[in-house]
């Protein structure tokens, strides 16, 4: 049986930064190199960005037709490109001279996989095939950095997870993230690019809101309580979560495309590795808003709606050990302090 109280940090455990998307010496490394993102708009490539704009580099952002990235002012030349990443075509033009290419653009909601299993392969597996051989037939690949998440594993049966756990997706959502990461190995394996998969935990912090009502709980809450809005939670709220910031995250896909010889075909469980029940993140939320707002809105326990996924119910903490010792990352900030600068972004 899990104890989900003796897996939460004291607030102290992690060193303390002054200021978030801060620029790192080893990000320089980038400096001439082109970078391609999809999901352009989202996101995980609006905090990727943030740590790369003041670089000379080559910034393309390929995002959905219809859809508006945020400005960025900075070093960094970027290029906006409006294209679907169901076509394979898109893949062809884009490739061209690429370094690096982030794979974020994803459907991301596990109702709506479920509800329609086509549409989500389509969305979530086709693009990864297409663009794999898109590389294939030009002769060159770039090095190719996944964002898959966490919950690949289904119901852990241990806490920390790391990468020897087993795999049991419990969801289309999570079988089709599983597919991706094993074409971009197999490919990895081939020769025709080098390609590292990180599976994410619960990813928080400033950027775009997500047009998702299942997704960026986190930030959901945060906003609510600015807005002097009550926080709810469902039932006792005791599942455990690894809550990892939105720069971190972005840090570590950094790491991983400058170690990509060394993590080549390989996958990694990106986390703080200490977690917080959701019960106690939305009263650290509360608390941190009422220090900046004076007022300390209620956190409401209500019963969980019907239909709700398995996976929902999960506790999951990260442990990153393999990946830290391969690149050196590590998760800088605690969720208090992750909350304080997002806060402060919303303000």
């Amino acid at each position: 049986m899990i104890q989900p109280s003796t897996l939460s940090p004291r607030p102290s455990a992690l060193s303390p930064q002054p200021s978030a998307f801060s620029l790192q010496p080893e990000h320089l490394s980038f400096t001439g190199r082109t970078i391609l993102i999809t999901g352009g708009a989202g996101y995980l490539a609006s905090g990727l960005v943030a740590l790369l704009k003041d670089i000379d580099c080559r910034i393309i952002r390929l995002h959905r037709p219809g859809s508006c990235p945020p400005p960025v002012r900075g070093a960094a030349r970027i290029r906006e490109v409006a294209g679907d990443i169901c076509d394979p075509a898109v893949w062809e033009h884009s490739l061209a001279g690429v370094d690096y290419l982030f794979h974020f653009a994803a459907q991301t909601s596990t109702y709506a996989a479920n509800a329609d299993p086509l549409a989500d392969q389509t969305v979530n597996v086709l693009p990864m095939l297409h663009l794999l051989e898109a590389c294939r037939r030009q002769g060159r690949g770039p090095v190719v950095c996944f964002a898959s998440t966490v919950t690949v594993v289904g119901i852990p049966e241990r806490l920390p997870v790391a990468e020897s756990h087993p795999d049991h997706p419990l969801t289309i959502y999570d079988l089709h993230k599983l597919m991706a990461e094993q074409y971009l190995r197999w490919y990895a394996e081939q020769g025709i690019v080098q390609g590292v998969t990180l599976r994410l935990a619960n990813v928080y912090g400033p950027g775009p809101r997500s047009s998702l009502a299942d997704r960026g709980i986190l930030n959901q809450m945060i906003r609510r309580a600015l807005a002097g809005e009550a926080l709810t939670v469902y039932g006792a709220g005791d599942q455990v979560r690894d809550y990892v910031y939105v720069e971190d995250t972005a840090r570590a896909f950094l790491a991983a495309a400058l170690h990509s010889e060394a993590l080549n075909g390989k996958y990694f469980v990106i986390g703080t590795g200490f977690g917080h029940t959701i019960a106690e993140a939305m009263s650290l939320v509360a608390e941190r808003a009422a220090a900046r707002t004076g007022i300390l809105v209620p956190v409401q326990h209500v019963a969980p709606p019907g239909g709700l996924s398995p996976i929902e119910q999960r506790h999951f903490v990260a442990d990153s050990a393999r990946f830290s010792g391969a690149t050196g990352w590590q998760a800088r900030y605690t969720l208090a302090q992750g909350i304080d600068l997002t806060l402060e972004a919303f303000l």
